[in-house]
């Protein structure tokens, strides 16, 4: 096993694997920007290396300096949690070449999901329904014929893109154009890429995602679905495990279904296989997040896993430590975040200083935290600051 990991993120997500860490006596390094001097990550680790100034793409997007900081600190493999370059192909390949274990999928996986158009081939060659629509292009065009073999409503999504970030719905043709370019141009400011795809609009919809593992050689597990439909502006707020939405039919066509997609791939590591789920029981692929979810807690408080231990186990041995017969679900769990928002401005992000902060110590409650009393929140970074996630035996409970 490693003996030194370096975890290549901030605020609770860090603070979680680095809790792992502990658990199986690996050591671990923080990186922080002078930003993040006196964060609570940094405080968590057992050691810490700067990377450069506040704006993440001086620092935590930087991946000159993360390299250079996993070889002054002798780190033997690198954790990406999530965002920043969590799901960045170039940084999984960079890891790879500087000698050290990238704890995540492959590039060429990573690759191949990450853009949705790539994504949607994959779920159709594998048998995975995907929603009505067409390929990506970039040829307003080309795009506007597209729609309009559609019924309305459509939707047209950024191909690179998640987050909500170039997304538009279409409810009458004289906004199609407007909608079109406007889509574009979020695209591009985004993520650097115009090309748009056009779906049929399912509604009224359910937003479910399945936790899968794999070993990078096509064998998947699926630990159960999630439900992640409480959301604004197209950002989770509240997610739980299991869907009550879903009966156990439906549960066991969805996992089999996440397990096709991944193994398409040969995908290695923990990865969430997401669904759009319609009032006719019918799903749809929707994509694939190659990386730790934020929401990943819910599976491990109803199953008893560790998905970051079970994250270092594939790394360092190559193989899968359980088998689909060895998964428990028991349960319920909801989890909560809390975010650095403004409720009068329309929830936009703020900053501030944490004045007092009391958690919860109650039974079958779990918090993962990125902030201590005392610490500044800053504009630089996602406005997560924290999860609280509590599991019952029942879902009323």
């Amino acid at each position: 096993m490693f003996r030194r990991v370096l975890v290549a993120n901030r605020g609770e997500i860090a603070i979680r694997v680095m809790r792992t860490l502990r658990e199986m006596r690996i050591g671990s390094v923080a990186v922080y920007s002078d930003a993040d001097r006196d964060a609570a990550h940094v405080r968590a680790a057992d050691r810490a290396v700067r990377i450069g100034p506040p704006p993440a793409a001086e620092s935590y997007l930087k991946i000159p300096a993360i390299l250079e900081a996993a070889r002054e600190s002798g780190a033997e493999a690198v954790h990406p949690g999530y965002g920043f370059l969590a799901e960045n192909p170039a940084f999984a390949r960079a890891c790879e070449d500087a000698g050290l274990a990238f704890l995540g999928p492959t590039e060429e996986a990573m690759a191949a999901m990450g853009d949705k158009s790539t994504a949607r081939g994959h779920a159709d060659r594998a048998g995975v329904p995907t929603v009505p629509g067409v390929p990506a292009s970039a040829d307003s065009a080309e795009i506007a014929r597209a729609a309009r073999r559609l019924p309305l409503p459509v939707l047209l999504k950024a191909a690179a893109g998640g987050g909500g970030k170039g997304m538009r719905r279409v409810t009458h043709w004289d906004g199609l154009a407007e909608a079109i370019e406007a889509a574009k141009r979020e695209g591009l400011s985004a993520f650097g890429d115009p090309r748009l795809i056009v779906e049929a609009y399912i509604h009224p919809v359910r937003h479910v995602e399945v936790q899968v593992l794999g070993d990078g050689r096509g064998d998947v597990l699926a630990l159960g679905e999630r439900e992640c439909s409480l959301q604004r502006r197209h950002q989770k707020i509240i997610e739980e495990s299991p869907s009550p939405a879903v009966d156990e039919p439906l549960r066991e066509r969805l996992l089999e279904a996440a397990r096709k997609v991944a193994a398409a791939v040969r995908y290695r590591g923990a990865g969430t296989v997401e669904f759009l789920l319609g009032p006719d029981g019918r799903f749809y692929f929707l994509e694939m997040n190659t990386r730790l979810q934020v929401e990943h807690p819910v599976t491990e408080m109803i199953t008893g896993l560790d998905l970051v231990e079970l994250q270092l186990r594939v790394a360092d041995e190559g193989r899968l430590p359980l088998a689909q017969s060895d998964v428990r679900r028991r349960g319920c769990a909801i989890e909560a975040r809390l975010y650095a928002e403004n409720p009068d401005e329309q929830f936009l992000p703020t900053s501030g200083e944490v004045l007092e902060l009391h958690w919860p110590h109650w039974p079958h409650v779990r918090v993962d935290s990125g902030i201590a009393r005392g610490q500044s929140v800053g504009v630089h970074y996602d406005p997560l600051l924290a999860k609280v996630i509590a599991w019952g035996d029942t879902r009323e409970r």
